[in-house]
């Protein structure tokens, strides 16, 4: 097991239904943040629906204006301009499917707002069998995979949904063929891009913690550089189906660029490795 130090015996290790007990009550606390979350979503979620998940509709919508500003200011980028709201036409077919609706998104944002302390209460978890200079860089943990996370979620939500978004309303195969969508449908989209490039922008964390295990290095991330290009390249085109170069390379662009930073972090994990066996005692 992970070796925890039994609390009302120090020098005792914890047997199986100790670390059973500790675990339940992580999760307990776990659980009830993001109760927590997902009522305070529930009792804002008029303004979370109108101007955060219908609003990427808008015109107005800060990516869209960005996009406008970069077209007046270069002529052979006017096609990015998006100078009329999406009107996308959602329809709700089950009964009491908003209510439905409702909770269910309550309980993903509720987990996406919780997420830091569940980290953390998974790191408390974990602390007590590592060693004191491991545990004590908990928060720099915390800190660093909730930064990766909410980087995502940020990316997502303001580059990949509106240009994958505009693609689904304006691609048909035929003009008599009417592109209406369901509520479901559409909060499935959102959750499925949040929850899947919230977790690809963790990727540096995944590779230090792999790094420091010995499962990965440095070495074998720089000798697969080209095929990890060429899977990037395919993830951008998958999250951005349309033809445009230049959106996918701006989805692309970042994943590469988190490759590059677990090369480094890999690195780094590696060269303080080497250097603890040339300073340990023989």
């Amino acid at each position: 097991m992970l070796g925890l130090k039994n609390p009302q015996n120090p020098e005792a290790e914890m047997g199986f239904f100790d670390h059973v007990e500790v675990l339940r009550w992580h999760l307990i606390r776990s659980a009830l943040a993001i109760l927590v979350c997902s009522c305070v979503v529930g009792y804002y979620y008029q303004f979370i629906f109108d101007n955060i998940i219908l609003g990427v509709q808008s015109r107005n919508f800060p990516t869209y204006r960005f996009l406008c500003w970069m077209a007046a200011k270069f002529p052979y980028l006017t096609g990015l301009c998006m100078d009329h709201d999406l009107n996308i036409h959602l329809q709700n077919t089950a009964m009491f499917g908003q209510i439905n609706l409702l909770f269910q998104y309550a309980f993903v944002l509720g987990v996406v707002i919780a997420f830091p302390y569940i980290i953390w209460e998974l790191w408390r978890f974990i602390a007590p069998a590592l060693q004191e200079s491991e545990a004590k860089k908990t928060s720099k943990v915390i800190l660093a995979c909730s930064g990766f996370f909410f980087a995502g979620i940020i990316f997502c939500y303001f580059i990949v949904i509106p240009f994958s978004l505009n693609f689904a309303v304006s691609f048909t195969v035929s003009p008599t063929i009417k592109n209406d969508f369901t509520i479901d449908n559409y909060i499935d989209f959102f959750t499925i891009m949040l929850v899947a490039i919230g977790g690809v922008f963790e990727l540096p964390m995944i590779v230090y913690f792999l790094a420091r295990l010995g499962i990965l290095g440095p070495a074998i991330m720089r000798k697969y550089r080209s095929y990890a290009i060429v899977v990037i390249v395919i993830v951008a085109a998958m999250l951005d189906p349309s033809p445009d170069v230049f959106s996918q390379c701006l989805i692309g662009l970042p994943i590469y660029i988190l490759y590059e930073l677990s090369i480094l972090i890999a690195a780094r994990v590696e060269n303080n490795r080497n250097k603890k066996i040339q300073q340990a005692p023989k």
